[in-house]
């Protein structure tokens, strides 16, 4: 089993604190769910995770391995951004192995979700098929950790599910925080949750704890 360990996390831009003294967990075989409203900070806080935003403190190790830079998280860390990532003019199929291991390739090469997709470029995609291949090549993957910013969008209910699906599929092996707008979706596969709200970050126990921190309406 692995860990990733996020702590002492702070973040500040100009004279606004966005995140303050932050610690965020996650072992392989659980997925994490990272709640908060629009412009909380999740995206940043993932950023710091992976490496590419530098948090004002921060202190991350993947088991007994202390990540300091980019390198450090090769094979241990991947993230999948809400912007778009694959370059334009290259057949899905070619970008594939530039991801994944020859095991992985093979599994992605044969999944169902994917093979529509194979011998398309991204220019050709639309905006739900396009995150779809992103996501998948993020999960399938030779990292340890995965974190997913935003999945679901533009996804069908239908391709929600079978996303759902490989997310639990992979965590089995795999340590998986992910943050979603659509915060039912979420917490369907999650085992843990943590919740972003006035900079700082709180573990939730159950759903009465995200109706008292005032994320869910208070049920009558």
């Amino acid at each position: 089993m692995s860990r990733l360990h996020a702590d002492s996390i702070t973040k500040s831009f100009g004279t606004k604190q966005i995140l303050k003294d932050m610690y965020i967990g996650c072992e392989s075989g659980t997925v994490t769910a990272l709640l908060g409203r629009n412009g909380t900070g999740k995206s940043t806080l993932l950023k710091i995770i992976f490496g590419t935003v530098k948090g004002d403190s921060q202190y991350i190790r993947v088991d007994d391995k202390i990540l300091q830079n980019q390198m450090d998280r090769k094979e241990r860390i991947a993230y999948l951004p809400q912007y778009s990532f694959l370059p334009k003019g290259v057949k899905i199929k070619n970008l594939i192995p530039l991801f994944c291991n020859r095991e992985n390739t093979g599994k992605l090469l044969t999944l169902e979700l994917m093979k529509p997709l194979l011998n398309e470029t991204c220019r050709n995609l639309s905006g739900g098929e396009k995150r779809m291949a992103e996501a998948l090549l993020i999960l399938y993957s030779d990292s340890k950790f995965i974190l997913l910013d935003e999945p679901f969008s533009g996804l069908s209910p239908k391709l929600t599910v079978e996303m759902q699906s490989i997310i639990k599929e992979q965590a089995e092996h795999k340590g998986i925080i992910i943050s979603d707008h659509r915060f039912q979706d979420v917490l369907d596969i999650s085992d843990e949750v943590y919740l972003l709200s006035d900079s700082y970050l709180k573990q939730i126990k159950n759903l009465k704890e995200l109706e008292q921190h005032n994320y869910l309406p208070k049920s009558i």
